[in-house]
């Protein structure tokens, strides 16, 4: 990744199209206001793509994880205090 160095605010705002084109390309470019670095302008990381599958045989389930919650335990996740309904 280049450094263009740094811009003032007018600069960037006039000429803000191409270095948007040259952060896209890579470039890294600082925007200043009254001489202090206040922004920095780079190219938007693309996410890794997923992958189906990739936890193949890394994942065990049991065969009763869909079961019924026992009734104490349900009434739990619901708000009440008791198995009692």
């Amino acid at each position: 990744m280049t450094t263009l160095g740094v811009l003032n605010l007018y600069d960037a705002k006039t000429h803000l199209s191409a270095l948007v084109d040259q952060a896209a390309a890579g470039a890294e470019i600082i925007i200043a206001k009254n001489g202090r670095p206040l922004a920095k302008l780079v190219a938007v990381r693309r996410p890794a793509g997923r992958k189906p599958g990739r936890a193949k045989g890394k994942i065990h389930l049991s065969a009763d994880f869909d079961a019924p919650l026992p009734a104490a335990l349900a009434a739990a996740f619901n708000g009440l205090a008791g198995g009692d309904e």
